[in-house]
């Protein structure tokens, strides 16, 4: 019998209403102490300064071995959410009305990339009430926690803010350079800025997640998710087979027995070398339109990288309507086994089966997934250079069958170049 789990209020932040109720403006700002420039000027925020890293050995400091208390508890766990019995543990979540009052998307879902819009809703616009501290690398090396610091406006600042349409208590908000507008898209900066998130919490249960446009992040203002969830995802369980070691150390293995195929990125001599490898591979998704989830787990030493299809087959009618009425869309969360349920019905019924039916959907096809691989490993192995050759290498739809075997041909080709010897690594609880 499953066990039962709270409902999750969801709200609607004041801020993310239509531009049409917004109140008149006053000479101190908009009256909604936001953090465009009417309002930001000699505002303050608390900042959290996290020591930067050099190298996987430093962790240990960061982690909690050492015995020295940090100045102040990076984020408070307050968990919900249940297993679901069975072989794989994926988590169900009753969150009855998030889909009716979270902030409808207002871009294409079919392009990866997209200018940010400031007419549509950002985060320049929420209050700055909703923003927890602002989270920068300490000029001295240390961790700092300063309770109330002036905000920057000329290098602007990255800030940890709430997330007012959660599927957890502590859902979080990383919003890199927020000042800067920047539309969701990955970029190395904002990568490794990410992975100093995940290390400084220093905590296996503390995931961090982004969602590319076309799936399923819903606001075009490059952001990252993160909250607390004390259980073990079903993909973190997942076996892996090993494809690859880079030369910083930095292994690729490929998902096993996973409903969703995916890559896995582990090791790396530094945080740097882990940063760039994963953040060029999404580079390079996004380059050639290709939507993609990807999670940071285990203190940012292991980063699942998920091509997926599912909007791209709902426009093609390809899910059936017994899916669709679930009116779940499988953004990160979902993929890694945290089953976020829209109805009761799905949610007393909710079972492995129901579970993985769902996210096969939402897989690349074996095929399809190879010749990503293969433009993946193509720009690994070439640096930065190969991203702007690899956005101009994924075949176009074949105007013959012939065609298509011979390109499908050279990308095999490709992807077999690119791997090595396999090991399987076993499960871990």
């Amino acid at each position: 019998m499953m066990l039962r789990i709270k409902r999750v209020p969801t709200v609607v932040s004041n801020y993310q209403k239509d531009e049409t109720e917004e109140t008149a403006r006053r000479s101190s700002g908009c009256g909604k102490n936001c953090l465009r420039s009417c309002c930001i000027p000699g505002a303050k925020l608390p900042l959290y300064a996290f020591r930067k890293l050099n190298n996987i050995e430093s962790e240990k400091v960061v982690l909690g071995i050492e015995n020295k208390e940090p100045p102040v508890a990076f984020l408070d766990s307050l968990i919900l959410g249940e297993v679901i019995p069975g072989e794989y543990g994926f988590v169900a979540q009753l969150n009855e009305g998030r889909h009716l009052k979270k902030r409808p998307t207002e871009f294409r879902v079919d392009k990866v990339l997209q200018p940010f819009d400031g007419n549509k809703f950002n985060f320049t616009k929420v209050g700055q009430e909703e923003v927890l501290f602002q989270f920068e690398a300490s000029e001295d090396g240390e961790v700092q926690f300063y309770p109330s610091a002036p905000i920057d406006v000329e290098n602007s600042p990255s800030v940890v803010a709430i997330n007012v349409s959660p599927i957890e208590y502590g859902h979080v908000l990383l919003i890199p350079r927020i000042l800067e507008c920047l539309p969701q898209r990955i970029d190395r900066e904002s990568f490794l800025l990410a992975l100093y998130m995940t290390a400084e919490a220093g905590n296996p249960y503390f995931r961090l997640g982004y969602n590319s446009l076309g799936a399923f992040a819903t606001i075009n203002h490059l952001h990252f998710q993160a909250y607390y969830l004390a259980v073990p995802f079903p993909i973190e369980k997942a076996p892996t087979k090993k494809i690859t070691t880079l030369n910083d150390e930095v292994i690729i293995s490929e998902l096993l027995n996973y409903p969703v195929r995916g890559l896995v990125f582990e090791g790396g001599n530094t945080l740097q070398a882990m940063s760039d490898t994963v953040s060029d591979a999404c580079i390079c998704l996004q380059e050639n339109n290709i939507p993609y989830n990807v999670l940071i787990s285990d203190c940012g030493k292991r980063i699942f990288l998920l091509p997926q299809c599912y909007a791209e087959k709902q426009a093609l009618g390809e899910v059936s309507p017994e899916l669709l009425d679930t009116q779940v869309n499988p953004a990160v969360w979902e993929i890694s086994g945290h089953m976020v349920l829209k109805r009761r019905k799905d949610y007393d019924e909710a079972s492995d089966e129901n579970a993985w039916r769902l996210l096969a959907e939402v897989s690349l096809s074996d095929e399809r997934f190879r010749e990503v691989n293969a433009l993946i490993f193509e720009v690994i192995a070439s640096g930065e250079d190969g991203i702007e050759h690899a956005a101009t290498s994924l075949p176009k739809e074949p105007d013959t069958k012939a065609e298509s075997t011979e390109e499908e041909s050279t990308i095999t080709k490709t992807s077999h170049r690119a791997m090595v010897t396999a090991s399987l690594n076993p499960k871990y609880s």
